[in-house]
C-alpha cells in the first residue's frame, strides 16, 4: 500500500509548497521510490480553465486533457510522476460530485454534510490515485494556507486519513515562514509557532517543518522552534532562498530531508545521491558557457506565473545548450505603439506564447513581421502559431484582411477559424481541444531535425485552428506545413522557407520539458538563437 506525505503551508501564500513537494518527489525517486503527486485546491471552480491568467496564472494541461494548477507543472518537471485529471482535486470537483450524488438519491435520504460526505469524497480521491498509480509514496499538497475557511475540509480529510493509516504510513510536513526583520536585525519564529498552533487546533501535528528563510537558521533558533512546535530538532529543516528553483532538491538533501522522511515512514534504502542532477542541471545553471537574450512577446507579461512553463522551458533549452537564457519580457500592447526594432534590438530570438482574446494581437503581428523580415529565430506556440499564419497571409499572400474569427467574426479571410465541433459548444469549461494528440512530421523540416522522429504526441489547449481552405495559397508562397494531425488533417506545425529558424506549433511543447530533458523544440530554438548571436 502506498504511504502518504501531506504538505501544508502557513503564514502567507506563495511560500513554495509546490516546489517543496516536487523537490521531495525528486529526492525520493533518487532513493529508488516511485511517487505520485496530487494538488488539492480549495477554490470552488471545477478547474482553472475559465479563470483569468492575471488571477490564477498559467493553466497547466496533462496528457489526458485535464486543466490544472501550475504546480502540476513543477511536479512533472522535477519528477517522473505520471499525472492525470485525478492528480488535481479542487473543492469545486468535490462539491459537484457530492451534490450530484445527493440529487441522484445515492445518500438514501441522509442529511449531506461537510463531515463525513465531503471529507469522505476527498479521501476516496486521494486513495484512488495512490491505488491506481501503484506507487510507493503519494505526496499530497494542500493549497492555500492554514486558517483559510475553504481549506478546512481538506485539512480534516488528511487528519482522518493519517489516523486511519497509522504512524508509519502517513506523514505531515508543514511549510512555514521565518521572516527577517531588517530594522531589528532579527529573524522571527513567532509566525511559525502560530501557524503550527493553528494546525494543532484542528488535530494535525506536523512531524517536519520546512522553514522558508532568507537567512540561515542558528542552532538556538532550531531548538526554540522544535520546543514550541513540538517537533524533533532534526525535523526543523532550513529552506533557504536559492538562486534557482532547481537548486531546491540539493539544498533540502543537504539538510537531510530525504533521510528524515524515510526514517519516519520506516523505509530503509541506500542513498544514491543526486550526482546526475547536480552535474547535468545545476552545474550548467551556475556556470553556463554562453549567454543569449530571447524576447517573449505576450499579453500577460505583467504576471510572472502566467507563462511559467514557457519561462522554465526556455531555461531548459539553455541548460541543454550550456547557456543562460536572459528573457526580455515585452507586452504585446506596447508593441502595437512602439517600433519593433526598438523593443527587439537586443533579442537573438523571439517567442510568442499562447493566449486568448483580441487585446494586443496586432502588436504580436508586428513582432512576427519584424523577425521574419530580419531573419531572427522565431518560435510561435498555440496563439503564436496562429499569429504567424495571419502575418504570413497578410504580407506574403496579399490577403490584407486575413485574421482569426476569434478576433474578427466577420473577417473576409478567416485563415484561423473555430473548428466545427467548437461551434456547438455552450458551456466553456473543459470544452477546448485538450490533451495529447498525434502529430506526423514531414522529413527535411526544422521540426523533424529537432524531434528526430516522424510521429510525436503533444498536448493541446485551444478552440481555433489553421483553416485548410487557405492551405494551398499559403504553401504556394513558401509556408511549410511541417506537421499535421493525421486523424483530422489539422495543421500542427508551420515553418517558412529561407529563414534560419521559424517554427510555429499549435500545441504546447512547454508542458513536456524538463531541466534534465529539454523539449526538442526549445533546445533547437535556443541553439538557433545562439547561432544568431555568433553571426
Amino acid at each position: 500500500m502506498s504511504k502518504f506525505i501531506f504538505v501544508t503551508g502557513g503564514v502567507v501564500s506563495s511560500l513554495g509548497k509546490g516546489i517543496a513537494a516536487a523537490s521531495l518527489g525528486k529526492l525520493l525517486e533518487a532513493r529508488g521510490l516511485k511517487t505520485a503527486i496530487i494538488k488539492c485546491d480549495p477554490y470552488l471552480n471545477v478547474d482553472p480553465g475559465t479563470m483569468n491568467p492575471f488571477q490564477h496564472g498559467e493553466v497547466y494541461v496533462t496528457d489526458d486533457g485535464a486543466e490544472t494548477d501550475l504546480d502540476l507543472g513543477h511536479y512533472e518537471r522535477f519528477t517522473n510522476a505520471v499525472l492525470s485529471k485525478d492528480s488535481s482535486i479542487t473543492a469545486g470537483k468535490v462539491y459537484y460530485t457530492v451534490i450530484t450524488k445527493e440529487r441522484r438519491g445515492d445518500y438514501l435520504g441522509k442529511t449531506v454534510q461537510i463531515i463525513p460526505h465531503i471529507t469522505d469524497e476527498i479521501k476516496e480521491r486521494l486513495k484512488k490515485v495512490a491505488k491506481n498509480s501503484g506507487v510507493d509514496i503519494t505526496i499530497v499538497e494542500i493549497g492555500g494556507t492554514v486558517g483559510d475557511i475553504e481549506s478546512l475540509p481538506f485539512l480534516e480529510a488528511i487528519r482522518q486519513l493519517r489516523w486511519e493509516l497509522g504512524e508509519h504510513y502517513a506523514l505531515n510536513i508543514h511549510v512555514t515562514l521565518l521572516p527577517y526583520i531588517r530594522s531589528a536585525g532579527e529573524q522571527k519564529t513567532k509566525p511559525t509557532q502560530h501557524s503550527v498552533g493553528r494546525l494543532r487546533e484542528i488535530g494535525i501535528i506536523p512531524q517536519i517543518l520546512l522553514c522558508r528563510t532568507e537567512k540561515s537558521i542558528t542552532q538556538e533558533q532550531r531548538e526554540k522552534i522544535a520546543l514550541f512546535c513540538n517537533v524533533d530538532v532534526e525535523a526543523v529543516i532550513e529552506a533557504l532562498d536559492v538562486r534557482h528553483i532547481y537548486e531546491v532538491p540539493a539544498a533540502l538533501k543537504k539538510e537531510g530531508l530525504d533521510d528524515l522522511v524515510l526514517k519516519k515512514l520506516n523505509i530503509k534504502l541506500p542513498d544514491r545521491g543526486l550526482k546526475q542532477w547536480e552535474e547535468g542541471v545545476l552545474k550548467r545553471l551556475r556556470s553556463p558557457a554562453k549567454e543569449v537574450k530571447i524576447a517573449v512577446v505576450g499579453k500577460y507579461i505583467a504576471l510572472q506565473d502566467a507563462y511559467k512553463s514557457i519561462y522554465e522551458a526556455l531555461a531548459h533549452g539553455g541548460i541543454a545548450n550550456n547557456a543562460k537564457v536572459h528573457i526580455i519580457r515585452i507586452d504585446s500592447e506596447e508593441m502595437e505603439k512602439t517600433d519593433p526594432k526598438k523593443l527587439l534590438k537586443d533579442a537573438r530570438g523571439v517567442l510568442i506564447p499562447g493566449g486568448f482574446g483580441g487585446r494586443g494581437i496586432e502588436g504580436k503581428v508586428r513582432a512576427v513581421q519584424y523577425v521574419r523580415e530580419h531573419k531572427i529565430p522565431f518560435f510561435g506556440i498555440c496563439l503564436g502559431m496562429q499569429i504567424a499564419t495571419i502575418e504570413f497571409a497578410r504580407n506574403m499572400c496579399a490577403l490584407k484582411d486575413a485574421n482569426s474569427t476569434e478576433f474578427d467574426k466577420e473577417t473576409k479571410c478567416p485563415v484561423i477559424s473555430l473548428i466545427e465541433e467548437q461551434k456547438k459548444v455552450k458551456n466553456l469549461g473543459a470544452s477546448m481541444r485538450l490533451g495529447a494528440y498525434t502529430c506526423v512530421i514531414e522529413k527535411g523540416t526544422k521540426a523533424f531535425e529537432a524531434y528526430k522522429s516522424a510521429k510525436i504526441f503533444e498536448r493541446h489547449r485551444h478552440r481555433y485552428e489553421f483553416n485548410n481552405v487557405y492551405r494551398s495559397a499559403l504553401e504556394g508562397k513558401g509556408l511549410v506545413i511541417a506537421g499535421r494531425n493525421p486523424e483530422r488533417d489539422l495543421v500542427e506545425i508551420i515553418e517558412i522557407k529561407d529563414h534560419p529558424w521559424f517554427v510555429g506549433c499549435q500545441f504546447h511543447p512547454e508542458f513536456k520539458s524538463k531541466p534534465d530533458a529539454a523539449h526538442p523544440l526549445f533546445r533547437a530554438f535556443v541553439a538557433a538563437a545562439l547561432a544568431g548571436e555568433k553571426n
